[in-house]
């Protein structure tokens, strides 16, 4: 069981720990393969959302607006329509509408009172400061996939985020929606882990790879963590 008091830095992931990124995607997405005539159930639509952004993030990197391009045209060929250079932008240009979960703000201000709080996060260092006016709370340290040229789970943005801390491993607790991207590489490097299951039509697993992990601790949002932490 996880003491609370062992830890002063919380690090997070960002886009389904924080950010309703499914809420994003589907304001996206919807109106897209609607207008081709290739509506999806919402289960489908994050299933194969969570397939192709993996695939664009494997191999040599590039950015995560690539990435989000290229999750568009996998939709097109998977469902055979040829999506516009307008639709290929579709999902970078909403993303300064995506909005934190109702409860972020108000648990992120009260663990702030007692930790040090940290981002690790897959996306580009300008789409996060399109998402940190959301986050009225300071952040110790940012660290993104384009500063670490890779994408969680790769254990290379972790290690540059722990190198930023400046504080012992065993001291930082990281908090993530996803167990594949975030709850077995931290605890491959020996983190404590927050698992935050947040609502999804895809239940417990949501727009990622589905994989199987015990983390320390699971929470249906930040709310709970911040009352299981005393705040």
């Amino acid at each position: 069981m996880l003491n609370p008091s062992d830890f002063n830095l919380l690090t997070f992931d960002c886009y389904g720990t924080l950010i309703d990124w499914e809420t994003g995607i589907f304001s996206a997405l919807k109106p897209l393969l609607a207008a081709h005539g290739k509506p999806l159930p919402d289960a489908e639509l994050l299933e194969l959302y969570g397939e192709f952004e993996l695939e664009a993030e494997s191999g040599a990197y590039r950015t995560y607006r690539e990435v989000l391009q290229s999750v568009v045209q996998a939709f097109g060929k998977r469902l055979s329509f040829t999506p516009s250079m307008e639709e290929m932008n579709a999902l970078t240009d909403s993303f300064s509408n995506w909005r934190p979960w109702p409860d972020t703000v108000a648990a992120l201000k009260k663990l702030a009172k007692r930790y040090r709080l940290a981002i690790i996060s897959n996306t580009d260092d300008d789409l996060f400061e399109q998402t940190r006016r959301y986050l009225p709370v300071e952040f110790d340290t940012v660290t993104t996939a384009q500063e670490a040229h890779c994408y969680k789970p790769a254990l290379e943005i972790f290690r540059l985020a722990l190198g930023k801390a400046k504080v012992a491993q065993n001291r930082i607790l990281h908090v993530g929606q996803s167990v594949y991207h975030d709850v077995l590489p931290a605890q491959s490097l020996g983190l404590a882990t927050v698992w935050v299951n947040r609502p999804s039509a895809r239940a417990g697993i949501g727009a990622v790879k589905q994989a199987k992990g015990q983390p320390d601790l699971q929470v249906s949002d930040l709310e709970t963590l911040a009352n299981f932490a005393g705040c």
